[in-house]
């Protein structure tokens, strides 16, 4: 016995999907099996504003799409929110500024106001910004520090925890130098192991005075601003704002292309940083690295992340002598071909097997991991084989 109203939600499915007004009230193709519905389907009000979205964006061609019209595009902007999750929001979004080249419309303050932000719609909004006039790029400020607020909460205390337990496990396990011994703790940890026919000590446990720096680890962000690393570097900006964030560590943002900008001032607000990125342009890689060599104090307590997929258009002989030099100065060198949820992205092949041939692993990495990828970097991890682990994949030839 078939439930009527089951086999009625079906076919409302299948009507969504067909599209055209002309299915309504008609024979409906019920499925690939070649079942038609009885007597069709008739579409409800909200159905009908929820088909029409979707004609609009998927269908642009015959009805006509948005065209050209801010009010309705700001209508449609509205009706899918209205209608479909924020998930399925987004999506749309994505594929009208890609389909009927809506970009445009974002240089209009009504349509930020009534688009559902994403770290996509910061990256649109970051390459058009140098564009923008004053009043919208006021309200894509909104938008941008809406999207960076929510993004900040969510990988804030896991970055926090992250980073702070594996220094102060780091703390523990160190070998201090016979300058930074603290006798008193030193002496207190050891007597159990004192000799009575030597009237000795011997210290097996050495404690140091850890935190006499000012810093224990120094992290450079070397970050690559061309187009296609969008959404890296936005998640870069606010890892590099959390990071600068824990005195613990010292922290600098780097970002290039053929021009480079150190935006480490500009770390206690993320936002201003990302309205200092300019996206677009070329991409001169020695050149951003030579920079980022200057500001190694100790190389052995800096951990250098280049976020780049390695196209050089500078000197490409010059960028991988000096990724040797900065390795072989005791810097952990690390290559994220990608810092984002959509995967690796094309990037230069031969140079990341360079790196490979250095012991210097190139991958993508997810925002959700960047954490636990600077703890292993802190405790001076084998950062091929933590990639290994989490089934990211290395580039190695």
């Amino acid at each position: 016995m078939v439930n009527n109203s089951s086999e009625s939600e079906r076919l409302r499915r299948w009507r969504l999907v067909l599209g055209g007004g002309d299915a309504d009230g008609i024979g409906c193709q019920a499925g690939a099996g070649g079942m038609a519905g009885e007597g069709g389907v008739e579409l409800s009000t909200q159905d009908r504003a929820m088909d029409g979205a979707l004609t609009a964006l998927y269908d642009s061609d015959r009805s006509g799409g948005l065209g050209s019209s801010s009010p309705k595009v700001a209508r449609w902007l509205g009706d899918i929110r209205t209608y479909f999750p924020t998930s399925v929001v987004r999506l749309m979004q994505q594929d009208a500024l890609e389909r009927l080249n809506l970009r445009q419309m974002l240089m209009e303050p009504e349509m930020l106001s009534a688009i559902e932000p994403d770290v996509g719609l910061v990256a649109n909004l970051l390459s058009l910004s140098h564009v923008m006039p004053g009043k919208t790029k006021e309200t894509a400020r909104i938008v941008v520090r809406k999207v960076v607020e929510e993004l900040q909460r969510k990988l804030e205390q896991p970055t926090r925890q992250a980073v702070m337990g594996s220094l102060n496990r780091a703390i523990r396990n160190r070998r201090p130098r016979h300058t930074e011994i603290d006798w008193h703790r030193t002496i207190r940890a050891n007597l159990r192991h004192y000799q009575p026919e030597y009237r000795t000590i011997i210290p097996e446990t050495r404690i140091g005075y850890g935190r006499k720096r000012s810093s224990l680890r120094d992290i450079i962000l070397c970050v690559d601003q061309s187009g296609s690393m969008a959404t890296s570097v936005v998640y870069a900006s606010i890892f590099s704002a959390v990071l600068a964030s824990l005195p613990a560590v010292k922290t600098k943002l780097v970002v290039f292309d053929t021009a480079i900008v150190d935006l480490t001032d500009m770390l206690q607000d993320p936002v201003e940083v990302l309205f200092g990125v300019q996206l677009g342009g070329g991409t001169d890689i020695n050149r951003a690295l030579e920079y980022c060599q200057g500001l190694v104090r100790q190389p052995q307590d800096t951990i250098m992340v280049l976020i780049s997929d390695l196209y050089e258009g500078g000197n490409q002989e010059k960028m991988r002598q000096r990724i040797a030099a900065i390795a072989a100065s005791g810097v952990q060198f690390i290559t994220l071909l990608a810092l984002n949820d959509e995967g690796t992205p094309f990037y230069d092949r031969t140079n990341a097997a360079f790196m490979a041939s250095l012991g210097i692993p190139a991958f993508g990495c997810t925002p959700d991991l960047f954490p636990d990828l600077m703890a292993a970097a802190i405790q001076h991890q084998d950062i091929g084989q933590w990639a290994g682990d989490r089934d990211l994949v290395i580039s190695n030839k």
